[in-house]
């Protein structure tokens, strides 16, 4: 099995220049969003419109209103993108069968800026109020923000922290399935960091609350945004003291051990594998081929 080092999970091969500076100047923005080359993203509600590999683009309509828009950069001709914000759309959070299509037509940098309009749009859409006073916000600094026009707080879109890991036990793994899951598919074990808690700290009581398991050694992998509806996923191993399991199965189907030679089939989608590997643009994929490839 050849393991390709230099792919990244999808999401992740962000390309484009975010413009902070432009975003909190005025001016800047309006000039932006006024240049001739300026493009915006085509979305059918939060789903992708794609040509091939590239994702749609058309010009910025006459009499469009920057402040109905997110300017997310200049791409690599200089030219300004922005994505228009809309209400009425379907939850970030909900299955997207069309952008799991869309992960293997476009190119890895086109589907990394989707992922990051998606989140945002789908933010906007759902934080109209102010959670301090519960008045009307409104778009600031070019979509990055809401401010209150009652209190005058600011909002930021929000990034919620999920580790998602690999536990070890004497070169074998552990792999889990929940309910929803395909048929055969099993992953590594995944859960939010609480508030007050550490990267190293939430590994450690997910895999104990989930599979009754204590670790040590907890080490960063990668990461990858997960734009679902805006997750951030950060990918670790650890080692496990033992290999005796006790599942919460409100949180887990099934679960169990696999060695490297049971891994390599997954992911290679033999027939008589143990379990089916999880997808290219998961995360999950990416930790057990980085784990796989240290077996030797």
């Amino acid at each position: 099995m050849r393991i390709d080092r230099a792919r990244l999970p999808g999401f992740a091969a962000a390309g484009i220049d975010r413009c902070d500076q432009v975003r909190s100047d005025p001016e800047a923005l309006a000039a932006a969003f006024a240049d001739p080359q300026a493009r915006r993203m085509r979305l059918d509600g939060l789903d992708p419109m794609t040509d091939g590999p590239e994702l749609v683009r058309e010009p910025i309509p006459a009499g469009a209103r920057a402040a109905d828009h997110v300017l997310l950069g200049k791409e690599a001709d200089g030219s300004p993108l922005f994505v228009e914000l809309r209400s009425g759309i379907p939850h970030g959070g909900a299955f997207a069968p069309r952008v799991w299509e869309a992960a293997t037509e476009l190119d890895a940098r086109e589907l990394a800026l989707y992922g990051g309009a998606r989140s945002l749009v789908d933010w906007h859409a759902r934080h109209g109020f102010c959670a301090v006073c519960g008045g009307a916000t409104m778009p600031a600094k070019g979509g990055w923000s809401r401010r209150c026009g009652g209190c005058g707080a600011e909002h930021f879109p929000r990034v919620d922290p999920v580790v998602i890991m690999l536990a070890e036990y004497q070169g074998r793994v552990l792999v889990g399935r929940q309910t929803r899951f395909p048929p055969r598919r099993y992953s590594a074990l995944a859960g939010f960091i609480e508030p007050g808690e550490t990267i190293e700290g939430a590994v450690a009581r997910e895999l104990y609350e989930e599979a009754g398991i204590e670790v040590t050694d907890i080490g960063y992998v990668m990461s990858q945004p997960w734009p679902f509806p805006s997750s951030l996923m950060i990918a670790c191993t650890a080692q496990a003291r033992d290999d005796r399991l006790t599942l919460d199965l409100t949180e887990l189907e099934d679960a169990f051990w696999v060695d490297a030679a049971g891994v390599r089939a997954a992911l290679d989608g033999e027939e008589d594998a143990p379990f089916k590997a999880p997808p290219t643009m998961a995360v999950a994929r990416h930790l057990l081929l980085h784990w796989v490839e240290r077996q030797g």
